[in-house]
């Protein structure tokens, strides 16, 4: 069972209760960065990654020599980055009317909780690879497929890689887009956004259309 005791800096206006609405945001990056900590010390990896659709499992796979996996089992925090970029305060049209206003950063992020295990079983890496292609080959017109390679070097390949899954005992998500803000600054900031060229700009201005999706 997935709990929400938070621990996302997360005021009323930014939190997303609804796991549905989470696991939708994580599954729309999947990729974060998988926490541990190993001998004593805090250690974080990059890593692609399946969801299920209650978000009580995530499952992905990292290099062998990759020292994240050894320290498991353990806790671990996954963190998803979902989109994210700069809010310059010349955006908003308030800044005319009074000037009280500051620079600040919109985003989406997700946070997973749970324990960490390795699997270093060839049968469930290789369920995972497929999961993990098949998922993010679907939008393509033709999709490529694992059986696509010849199976020798698929074998060789998984040879260098390690399963790791965690199994989530809490979800937070968090849509820091403008919801505090008067509807006016918010369409301007869509606006600043749409002509400031930033490279996940547009990510973050197509969120911003429809931010109450989830949130409380």
């Amino acid at each position: 069972m997935l709990g929400y005791r938070r621990r996302v800096y997360q005021p009323a206006a930014f939190a997303v209760d609804d796991v549905d609405t989470v696991v939708s945001l994580a599954r729309a990056a999947g990729f974060g960065h998988l926490v541990v900590v190993g001998d004593g010390r805090p250690l974080s990896t990059p890593m692609p990654f399946v969801i299920s659709d209650d978000g009580q499992q995530v499952r992905g796979h990292l290099a062998r020599p990759n020292p994240v996996w050894r320290a498991a089992p353990c806790r671990a925090l996954l963190i998803v980055p979902v989109s994210d970029t700069y809010i310059s305060p010349s955006w908003y049209l308030s800044k005319a009317e009074h000037g009280k206003v500051v620079p600040t950063w919109n985003y989406e992020v997700v946070h997973a909780h749970g324990d960490l295990i390795a699997h270093d079983d060839r049968a469930w890496v290789a369920d995972q690879i497929e999961a993990l292609t098949d998922t993010n080959e679907t939008a393509f017109e033709r999709p490529w497929s694992v059986d696509d390679a010849p199976a020798e070097y698929v074998a060789q390949m998984q040879a260098g890689i390690v399963g790791v899954e965690l199994l989530v005992d809490r979800l937070d998500g968090k849509r820091k887009l403008s919801q505090n803000r008067p509807e006016a600054d918010v369409t301007s900031v869509i606006a600043g956004l749409a002509a400031s060229g930033r490279r996940a700009a547009g990510g973050v201005a197509e969120a911003m259309r429809a931010p109450a999706s989830g949130a409380t």
